[in-house]
């Protein structure tokens, strides 16, 4: 059973699988088109930061950063052992259930244009494609999504 509850950013296992999210993006794109917020970022009170759990062990992370009129998904990072297995599809739910309880009307976000399994993971949810948004410009190494509540 995955088990998704509001974690503080700075427990070991979170920080873990933030740091790896963190290289992977490093790895995968340049600085200047990496947009993650940094750990101490995520604890910032407009930051609403979940993790996913089967048993003790944290698999991955997701937050919803509320901005003015939509919430922005952050952090999505799944543990590659257990890519998947729902992990994702329970902490975009929750994070949904969590805009709406915010009384947000939308949700937004950037993800790399590599990602083809985040891709289809918002689609799956509803998400289309949009312009860039907030402070985001764009680029070759980003595509940003939305979805109306």
């Amino acid at each position: 059973m995955i088990i998704v509850e509001r974690t503080n950013p700075h427990d070991p296992q979170a920080t873990a699988l933030l740091q790896a999210s963190h290289a992977l993006m490093q790895s995968l794109f340049p600085p200047e088109d990496n947009a993650y917020l940094s750990i101490d970022e995520l604890c910032g009170a407009d930051v609403h930061f979940f993790t996913a759990r089967r048993g003790t062990i944290l698999r991955g992370t997701g937050a919803l950063a509320v901005k003015d009129g939509y919430g922005e998904i952050k952090s999505m990072f799944v543990d590659p052992d257990a890519r998947g297995q729902g992990v994702a599809d329970a902490i975009l739910r929750t994070l949904e259930d969590l805009a709406h309880e915010t009384g947000l009307d939308e949700m937004k976000l950037e993800t790399g244009n590599t990602l083809r399994s985040a891709h289809k993971l918002y689609e799956r949810h509803g998400f289309v494609l949009c312009s860039p948004f907030g402070d985001y410009t764009a680029n070759a190494s980003s595509i940003f999504m939305k979805k109306q509540l």
